[in-house]
């Protein structure tokens, strides 16, 4: 092997030779090397970082440690007093007794070679944050989600509680109770009633009932009656706020509406009568955007299919009667399979959407 001093000294001989009027192949004879040689080391920076090749015998830097400075390392770093510390606390440790081994780096480097960088101590090594619980809706009664949100009242600091139990897959709003206080029977109440107003009795598979992580919603009393009523509870990660979106998204439609009133509610009385007209609104005249415009009670009851499919043939008509105004095709009136919550398989979400889609359009 020619060493890095050798080849820079060869290439300006040859490189002096070439300007006095030698020609390349003849110079590289004179110098003992071949021209490829001369071509490889200047196209892999061989002038500069020595011989590439990955058999090719190297030579340590000056500054490395010699092996048994490697084993006063280790020595060190393993003695009780150290064995739960890092490197930049052994280090300036043995500054103040007038000790210096090696710097911080090299420290972490020869423990973490020889297997000794994991966590040096009891603490466990941090842990990445659970993925959220993906929940695929094919049919009305197996997803649920509910929250609970404040609803102002005029007299300032005093607030009623708006509990909404929705169902996933047709968006309808299937439970609501509406109190003056935040407890868990009130929560527990209305999961009985929605179970029993939606006949999950008679289901061979009970829905999940995905909520955040509210200490009403995770009360022992309620998951008693989830436990009695056969229903798997599902909660949000903690300190994570778009987990239970659709939710959210529900009280952002309830607290936009005209009819909401800024100023407050004057007692519960009118807090549930407004919550008993949003519902009702909610559930059979709002055409839902997510859901191809049609009513959740629509879409709860399985009468989309036949109202879509009505929609597709009018589109057709009129694109038959007009088929300039259509460029491509019309307005996509195809029912929305799957819903998905807080989707992170995709095969488990294709293969739902697959099955959901199976049904054939009603004629």
């Amino acid at each position: 092997m020619i060493g890095l001093e050798d080849r820079q000294f060869l290439a300006r001989e040859i490189d002096s030779a070439r300007l006095a009027g030698a020609r390349l192949r003849l110079a590289c004879e004179v110098a003992g090397i071949d021209v490829r040689t001369l071509q490889r080391w200047r196209a892999n920076q061989g002038l500069v970082t020595g011989d590439a090749r990955p058999g090719a015998m190297r030579l340590l830097p000056a500054h490395t440690l010699s092996p048994q400075e490697r084993e006063n390392v280790l020595r060190v770093a393993s003695e009780p007093r150290f064995a739960d510390m890092p490197p930049a606390r052994i280090v300036p440790m043995l500054a103040d007794e007038g000790v210096y081994i090696a710097s911080e780096s090299t420290f972490a480097r020869v423990l973490r070679e020889h297997g000794q960088m994991r966590r040096r101590g009891r603490a466990r090594t941090p842990s990445s944050g659970r993925p959220p619980t993906t929940h695929v809706a094919t049919a009305p009664r197996q997803v649920w989600c509910w929250d609970m949100t404040y609803l102002p009242a005029t007299v300032t600091g005093r607030w009623f509680h708006l509990y909404l139990i929705l169902d996933l897959y047709s968006r309808k709003i299937v439970g609501w109770e509406v109190h003056d206080s935040d407890a868990a029977e009130h929560a527990a109440h209305l999961v009985r009633r929605t179970a029993l107003s939606e006949g999950i009795a008679a289901l061979e598979a009970r829905p999940v009932l995905h909520g955040d992580n509210g200490a009403t919603l995770k009360a022992t009393t309620v998951l008693a009656m989830l436990h009695w009523l056969g229903i798997k509870p599902s909660y949000s990660r903690p300190r994570v706020s778009d987990d239970n979106a659709y939710a959210e998204a529900l009280f952002r439609t309830a607290k936009y509406r005209p009819e909401f009133p800024v100023t407050g509610f004057e007692d519960l009385n009118a807090a549930r009568t407004w919550a008993a007209g949003f519902v009702q609104w909610y559930n059979f005249e709002h055409r839902h955007s997510g859901i191809r415009y049609v009513t959740p009670a629509q879409r709860h009851a399985g009468d989309d299919r036949a109202l879509l499919a009505a929609r597709h043939a009018l589109y057709e008509r009129a694109r038959e009667r007009n088929p300039a105004r259509w460029s491509r095709h019309t307005r996509n009136w195809t029912p929305v399979g799957a819903v998905t919550l807080n989707p992170e398989r995709d095969s488990v979400v294709e293969m739902a959407s697959i099955s959901a889609n199976k049904q054939p359009l009603a004629a």
